[in-house]
């Protein structure tokens, strides 16, 4: 596969008045529209950190099911003059586009997700893995780790992060990747066309967001085939309810040495020591 390595600069400094009336430099994030067309015809236009644009790309297409295979796919050409990511296959995959398209539903995700086709009811036919079981003791890991890797958020603020992570001891995880851009969507996708690239199977890995827990979200690590979502924040109702149908141990709140099981209970584990009660 021809593949370009177009990422841009994750941030930008400008300068701000700060509340004593000075000029102080301030980092912030970078956002930038890349319009997707794949053999040359245009799909969507997406509002991205710019940071990992091939990886997104090929998340997006996976994601969507615009493309079944990544053998399917011939080049990934991002050019940042024309703001464009243009997308050859091996075989014209436009054929269904239309009827997929006229399918699109416009999601919560930041910005514009849309997810195509009926996705419902694909995942309906997914089996997510029912022997892996996720000790307390490694989640907490997980979120310490995550509170303490470099990230754009601690820099610039404005943006979501995603990471998959995997189990590594009775009381350990280790992060494969992490992936921050302007919509928990684009991190999403982008982590799965890594994964797509990489050959990585998702089947008894941990998906770990930022942000709120959608159905959107719901559907995508679904369709990664991970038993495991955790987030720092909230969810929604038909995140939930979609969780619940698939089997998917979903967490919401999890900080520090807080979390809360709103799926899946079955598969975790409470191994670590819990804090004393005072009355």
């Amino acid at each position: 596969m021809q593949l370009t390595n177009a990422a841009r600069p994750a941030t930008f400094e400008v300068e701000a008045l700060n509340e004593r009336g000075e000029m102080v430099p301030t980092s912030i994030a970078g956002e930038h529209p890349l319009t997707l067309y794949l053999d040359k015809r245009e799909i969507v236009t997406l509002m991205t950190l710019g940071h990992a644009p091939e990886a997104l790309v090929l998340g997006y297409l996976r994601n969507q099911r615009l493309v079944g295979s990544i053998e399917d796919i011939a080049a990934v050409q991002v050019d940042w003059d024309t703001d464009s990511a243009a997308v050859t296959t091996r075989r014209r995959s436009t054929r269904g586009l239309k009827q997929k398209m006229a399918r699109r539903t416009v999601t919560t995700g930041c910005g514009q997700g849309t997810v195509f086709g009926d996705l419902m009811e694909e995942i309906a036919h997914v089996t997510l893995r029912d022997d892996l079981r996720l000790a307390d003791a490694q989640l907490f890991d997980l979120i310490e780790k995550v509170r303490r890797h470099e990230t754009i958020y601690k820099q610039a603020g404005a943006v979501h992060g995603c990471a998959l992570a995997q189990c590594t001891g009775p009381a350990a995880a280790e992060i494969l990747m992490f992936v921050e851009d302007v919509g928990r969507h684009n991190a999403v996708d982008a982590i799965a066309g890594r994964m797509w690239l990489e050959g990585i199977d998702g089947s008894d890995k941990i998906f770990y967001t930022t942000g709120r827990l959608t159905s959107e979200m719901v559907i995508k690590c679904t369709q990664m085939r991970m038993p495991f979502l955790v987030s720092r924040s909230g969810l929604t109702r038909m995140g939930y309810e979609i969780a619940h149908r698939v089997g998917l141990t979903m967490l919401g709140r999890a900080s520090g040495r807080h979390y809360l099981v709103f799926t899946g209970a079955h598969r975790i584990e409470r191994t670590a020591p819990q804090p004393t009660a005072f009355a």
